[in-house]
């Protein structure tokens, strides 16, 4: 949706896809300008040598036998009267194997294998005179890469704008002649050609590049996009609806660093970008407002209906209703018994938090909540820039909720400044929603009466329409965190990253975002998150891609750095999905034995699976003790 207080600067081909980038992204997102370029890629002839082994036939199988198992040599022609044959058979097939260097040339034509047939009889095969074929290198300095094709590209008359003659990227793919064949064929295997798979015995052995390179031209679609949600200007390169990810981000880093000029490379002043920010964060928090003024409609036709009727309302008969109104010393005690009735997460935005709200007392609260498996997003901030704050998170208070822990040492409680918001909300388990004029973590109307009100919703469309507001915050925010600790390798933000996607039950997206950054040193943190999930038993015990990062320990050495680290949470994670499920947990033993085997993960003197989960299979805790002494029975589960 455009905006008609100021033009933006949108090519017309641009029109219609700009508006499927805003009506596909999350809300908040605004396109604010739209320009067509082209750029050169280098295109390269290669021509590659490929080895490739056989199956051995009978009489090869006959003849490197001989050399191989009999103590003498033998020659052609004995082992042609041994085996019952004419002897041109024998000595065809012992010439076409020294062809292949497998067998060597002697002067009396004995059966003497190379060391290279040694290898190939043990293999069961023989190579094959090596193929040729042209394949073509292509270097791309919008996506930082060099790859490979199976055809050529062609060449494409485009009347666009030049992208470097208002930027220079630097190639940063090295000269394609230049590199080493160990590099080549990695890059060639990496391209999906299947012209170089060791595996298969099929070897790229030579590369040879043409001398002349050709330019082929592309066209690109650069946007400067608004995020309302972090107050913020991205821009973002596209081919077609790829996003080319590289050239993004370098753009944002050129244009942070005020090396690029929004006016010259897209027309958009200054003026436009602080028109459309301020009227988009307007509409945003308006939003807001009218959600929540909804909620309070509803509310209050609850309290009215009831009247009418006269219907005398308990307040434990009250709290089944969808709507209820809060009011002053209620408020707090409300919230306090909400947050403790919490299963697997809680979230919390509040423009402030103070050190007289976070005590003692609610400190224990929230780690009572994370031993049971229940992770705390909390967001701050009121103003649109953390810098102009009056009243920021005292660094005390923030080091005391970031020391709440899980059991497995990962910070349950997350805190962010996302700012810019007059919101009071809090969504517990996507069940239960508070919002209001309370604020959740500063002290006010819990201690004198002041007049505020809260509305306690279970209307599932309402709190969910809260949970996606307040989620795809931390969503955002946790995704920026990461690709900045993917460029830094910061691990530290890393960590923090997984734990919110823990937090909002996107454990898969995390293994995913880990497995595409190569960052296997994660693996054993994305293991602990998955604990907590599994303690609160919001995740599944046989969802697929908890076997699939099972399955990821052969990929990991005896030798690996943290290799304890690893051994210690993948036990953890098979005992906890044995308390969940124990055919599940023998199944994933069953499929990855050997490898626990191998990497010690399963000592020794486990012999087999059952032993492995009899030792770290995780006990339930003892049930508290009535007052008359005995174990309280266990509460059986209401369906709904």
């Amino acid at each position: 949706m455009f905006l008609i207080s100021s033009p933006k600067p949108i090519d017309p081909a641009l029109q219609e896809f700009a508006q499927q980038i805003e009506k596909q992204s999350p809300a908040g997102i605004s396109v604010l300008a739209g320009r067509q370029f082209r750029y050169c890629l280098e295109q390269i002839s290669v021509e590659v040598t490929i080895s490739e082994p056989r199956k051995f036939n009978i009489l090869e199988e006959f003849i490197l036998r001989a050399g191989m198992e009999m103590e003498l040599t033998t020659t052609e022609n004995e082992l042609a009267q041994a085996l019952g044959l004419d002897p041109i058979f024998v000595q065809n097939t012992a010439n076409t194997l020294r062809s292949l260097e497998t067998l060597a040339w002697t002067p009396d034509a004995r059966i003497i294998l190379t060391p290279q047939g040694k290898q190939f009889y043990l293999e069961g095969s023989v190579p094959q005179p090596p193929q040729t074929k042209q394949i073509y290198a292509i270097s791309d300095p919008l996506q930082g890469n060099l790859f490979f094709l199976s055809s050529a590209l062609e060449e494409v008359q485009i009347e666009l704008p030049i992208f470097e003659d208002f930027i220079t990227i630097e190639n940063r793919c090295q000269e394609m002649s230049e590199l080493g064949l160990e590099e080549l064929q990695r890059i060639i295997q990496a391209s999906g050609l299947g012209l170089h798979v060791p595996e298969d015995g099929k070897i790229i052995t030579a590369a040879n590049f043409t001398k002349e390179t050709q330019a082929i031209w592309q066209s690109v679609a650069i946007f400067v996009i608004f995020d309302a949600l972090e107050d913020a200007v991205k821009l973002q390169v596209r081919r077609g609806k790829q996003i080319l990810h590289y050239a993004s981000d370098l753009l944002d880093i050129l244009q942070t660093e005020g090396q690029v000029s929004l006016q010259n490379l897209l027309h958009l002043s200054d003026e436009t970008i602080v028109a459309e920010r301020e009227e988009l964060l307007d509409r945003r928090n308006q939003e807001v407002e009218a959600r929540i003024k909804k909620i309070e409609q509803q509310a209050i036709e609850t309290v009215k209906e009831l009247r009418e009727t006269g219907e005398q309302v308990s307040s434990k008969e009250s709290d089944k209703k969808d709507y209820v109104i809060l009011r002053d010393s209620q408020i707090r005690q409300s919230f306090l018994e909400t947050l403790r009735k919490g299963n697997y997460q809680v979230l919390i935005y509040s423009p402030w938090v103070s050190k007289e709200v976070v005590d003692n007392e609610f400190i224990q609260l929230l780690q009572n909540l994370a031993n049971r498996g229940v992770w705390i997003l909390i967001g701050h901030g009121i103003s649109r820039r953390q810098q102009d704050e009056t009243r920021p998170i005292p660094p005390q208070v923030e080091q005391k909720l970031r020391e709440i822990k899980t059991r497995e040492g990962l910070s349950a409680v997350q805190v962010f400044w996302l700012g810019n918001s007059h919101a009071k909300e809090v969504v517990v388990d996507r069940k239960i929603h508070l919002c209001g004029s309370h604020n959740w973590l500063s002290y006010r109307g819990d201690k004198l009466p002041r007049g505020e009100t809260v509305y306690k919703v279970t209307a599932t469309d309402k709190v969910e329409e809260a949970y996606d507001f307040l989620a795809v915050r931390f969503k955002d925010y946790a995704g920026e965190l990461w690709e900045s600790a993917v460029q830094n390798r910061d691990a530290n933000l890393a960590e923090t990253s997984l734990c919110t996607w823990g937090a909002l039950g996107m454990e898969e997206m995390a293994l995913n975002e880990l497995q595409r950054a190569n960052w296997l040193e994660l693996y054993p943190v994305w293991l602990k998150v998955v604990c907590q999930g599994l303690r609160s038993k919001k995740i599944s015990p046989d969802s697929a891609y908890l076997a699939t990062a099972v399955s990821m320990v052969s990929q990991f050495s005896v030798d690996d750095s943290n290799i304890e680290l690893l051994r210690s949470n993948l036990r953890q994670l098979i005992g906890a999905i044995a308390a969940l499920d124990r055919r599940q947990a023998l199944k994933l033993l069953n499929q990855n034995w050997s490898q626990f085997g191998r990497l010690s993960i399963a000592d020794s003197a486990l012999a087999k699976p059952d032993d492995f989960l009899f030792k770290y299979a995780v006990k339930e805790p003892d049930r508290p003790q009535t007052k008359s002494g005995k174990k309280a029975s266990p509460k059986k589960n209401k369906g709904k």
